[in-house]
């Protein structure tokens, strides 16, 4: 199974008062409309963007809703709802007639039923709840990735970029990080995403060649790539500049180191860096928009969580606001998953 996923800002729309549910559902439903979704699909991700939106305001006063478009084949709809409430059970509350406010309490067993992907961390710091959508007429396999993109001041241009190609057993993930913020760091990025794409699973080593070739006359930025191959079980990685790289097992957590220099402007030759045994572990690449100090084992349980919500879980809790952010999640499965 071949898939590509590429980069895109997350859309992100607040929930602070009722009058933003219904803007938030009409949203969400032309969202999926223009992705091919037929009158019924698009209706279940009206439904549960309402559910939502309004789970946020009864319980946590103020949230937010995430939307993506997952570019997979066929398109899907991603909606992450994040906020920094009291948190709660999540067995409790699936049991339809469960109600902490008096409610018929139908709500989060309502979108258990009609999202394909279901998923939630909660704790006292607040709560992340995941759904996804994909036609009900198509046969598809969820992809175990998660990614949250956001430009400073909501500036509709990122010098943050992100792609990902699954061929097989293989992943092959390119993050970059183009020099400052603004449409001149974005031409930097998409000048490496366009060498990326010619052929993504190239050697690492030629493949930061060809970026570096193609980001030549743009500010440049920095670049990771990250290639895991699931029958040898080994991650290959090569970094440029500041983007971060974590491996994260039940059991350890190793860095990922990167060296020093601007992709497109100059660097030091270096050679790609294998990191053998990885098959169960996390994949976890970001740019300096997010700070360094997190550690999953802060949020119990989150480790198993689906890496959509890892991601959004990173972002809301360390995102420093002063940059773009761009957080990409990957669970390494075995060659026999």
């Amino acid at each position: 199974m071949d898939i590509r996923l590429g980069g895109g800002l997350t859309l992100v729309l607040p929930i602070e008062d009722s009058s933003q549910i219904g803007h938030a559902r009409r949203t969400a439903q032309s969202l999926a409309e223009q992705s091919g979704f037929d009158a019924v699909d698009s209706g279940r991700v009206a439904l549960v963007v309402t559910e939502l939106a309004s789970n946020i305001l009864k319980h946590a006063s103020n949230g937010e809703l995430h939307l993506r478009v997952l570019n997979s084949s066929p398109l899907g709809i991603e909606v992450i709802a994040i906020d920094r409430g009291a948190g709660f059970d999540p067995q409790d509350c699936l049991v339809d007639g469960f109600s902490t406010r008096g409610t018929q309490g139908i709500g989060l067993g309502s979108i258990l039923r009609q999202a394909q992907v279901f998923d939630v961390h909660t704790d006292s710091r607040g709560t992340v709840l995941l759904t996804r959508f994909y036609p009900r007429s198509s046969v598809t396999r969820d992809v175990r990735a998660g990614f949250s993109q956001h430009s400073l001041y909501n500036d509709p241009a990122c010098g943050d970029a992100w792609e990902v190609a699954i061929s097989d057993k293989q992943i092959s993930v390119l993050v970059i990080d183009g020099l400052g913020h603004g449409p001149e760091a974005e031409d930097a990025a998409k000048a490496g995403v366009c060498a990326f794409n010619r052929d993504p699973f190239a050697h690492p080593d030629f493949m930061l060649e060809e970026l570096h070739h193609d980001m030549r006359g743009t500010r440049g930025g920095a670049v990771a790539i990250a290639q895991f191959d699931a029958n040898q079980n080994i991650l290959r990685f090569i970094g440029i500049g500041n983007i971060g790289a974590t491996l994260v097992a039940t059991d350890k957590t190793r860095g990922i180191a990167s060296h020093p220099g601007i992709v497109g402007l100059q660097y030091r030759k270096i050679r790609v860096t294998d990191y053998p045994e990885c098959a169960g572990a996390l994949l976890i690449l970001y740019s300096d928009g997010l700070q360094s100090r997190w550690n999953l084992r802060d949020y119990p349980g989150l480790i198993f969580r689906h890496p959509a919500v890892i991601a959004a879980v990173l972002h809301r809790d360390y995102c420093r606001g002063r940059d773009d952010v761009t957080v990409v999640v990957i669970a390494l499965e075995s060659a026999d998953d």
